[in-house]
């Protein structure tokens, strides 16, 4: 029995996880952006922090900071590897 395992999206975790990108669930203008600033599968992720009312979120991706919305985060799929 082949078992595929559930992909949680980055906008879920928490400040200090790190992520590893599975899957991007964006279209257009915003996924080449996204891919541009390193946002590939197989990139890691370190979710660095949160705004103080929670959106945007400081997220580091091959050596560069960026801010996203839980709108765009929520479409980055992957798992979480562990956290600080």
């Amino acid at each position: 029995m082949h078992l595929s395992k559930v992909l949680k999206p980055l906008s879920d975790c928490s400040t200090g996880e790190l992520f590893v990108i599975q899957e991007l669930k964006l279209e257009g203008v915003m996924r080449r952006r996204l891919l541009d600033l390193g946002f590939v599968k197989g990139a890691e992720v370190s979710v660095l922090q949160r705004s103080p009312l929670g959106d945007p979120t400081a997220f580091r991706v091959s050596d560069t900071t960026v801010a996203l919305r839980h709108e765009e985060s929520s479409k980055i799929l992957g798992e979480v590897l562990g956290g600080a």
